[in-house]
């Protein structure tokens, strides 16, 4: 699949930046990953997934995708969570062990101290465009991203509906994310995540691209298989657009890191397209390009052998 997605230029990767969140378990850590020139720079705030490895959920962790956005003129900020195993936090929050509100915050809490980072990091001095804000998120990272996209769900402790949608952020990118809530969820995932329970999607009416495999059947989470994960696109208002990659499995061909032992479907052809198709995603709904994303959807339509499919509403 061929689309005009540029030459790779140089860029350059600090990590870690910290901020002082007051009441926060530690401070926030984020990798740093931007192009090394240009101004006007367009920012994705990346949220990884929880995964098994020690250090892949972390600002560690999606290389290829962050190196990839960054070589293609995006800025990239990658916090590690508090469900990072790298913090190896053993706290009596009732959000543990996922803090699914906490990862929310700590984007806007970035979006909040974008001064700061900019002094950490001398060499992005005013070169960033804050109007231009996307997030994205693989797995449980997707579930954080659409919190942010205006995803609503009930706290299993108080009752209250929680409403996390973030205004500055103009679209989104779901990896695998997680899909619906009630009798989808298995047993395991009813019990030990009850904020699970009651996703809605009705009201995340951001822009956004969701990504699935069509092999993602994700069996310790849900009962519905594969098409768990198209949910954030089926069930929420457009504009939306959903990718569905056959034969991917969770990790979409290996986004998570380069040859990670976690990855069960690795396959490089998979990451260059959703490395191609991401990029000119986030630039059409930014719009910084106006023919990019209508050629890959047009190049995969008319493909003899196309690796997945595309539809909009």
């Amino acid at each position: 699949m061929e689309n005009k997605i540029g030459t790779p230029a140089p860029f350059l990767s600090f990590s870690p930046v910290v901020l002082s969140v007051p009441g926060r378990a530690v401070d926030l850590q984020m990798r740093v990953t931007a192009p090394a020139t240009g101004s006007e720079l367009p920012i994705i705030l990346f949220s990884h997934g929880h995964g098994s490895s020690n250090h892949l959920s972390s600002l560690n962790g999606y290389a290829p995708l962050a190196n990839f956005w960054a070589a293609h003129g995006f800025v990239v900020i990658q916090p590690t969570h508090l469900d990072s195993k790298t913090l190896s936090l053993n706290s009596n929050d009732p959000e543990a062990p996922l803090y699914w509100r906490s990862r929310a915050w700590d984007m806007t809490q970035i979006l909040d101290q974008l001064d700061v980072i900019e002094n950490t990091v001398p060499q992005l001095l005013g070169r960033l465009d804050r109007t231009r804000v996307v997030v994205a998120g693989h797995s449980m990272g997707g579930y954080t991203a659409s919190l942010l996209l205006g995803a609503r769900l009930t706290d299993p402790h108080d009752g209250t509906e929680v409403n996390l949608t973030e205004p500055r952020i103009k679209a989104g990118l779901l990896l695998a994310a997680p899909g619906r809530g009630g009798d989808a969820l298995s047993e395991f995932t009813a019990k030990n995540y009850p904020f699970f329970m009651t996703t809605d999607f009705s009201e995340m009416k951001t822009p956004a691209l969701v990504v699935a495999g069509d092999m993602d059947r994700s069996r310790h989470l849900t009962v519905m298989g594969a098409d768990w994960h198209t949910d954030p696109f089926v069930l929420s208002p457009g504009p939306k657009s959903l990718l569905t990659i056959f034969g991917a499995e969770h990790g979409l061909g290996g986004i998570s890191g380069y040859d990670v032992a976690e990855t069960t479907d690795e396959s490089p052809e998979r990451v260059v397209l959703v490395q191609k198709l991401t990029l000119a995603y986030f630039r059409h709904v930014l719009g910084l390009e106006d023919t990019g994303w209508p050629e890959v959807c047009a190049a995969l339509e008319e493909s003899d052998t196309p690796p997945g499919r595309i539809e909009s509403k």
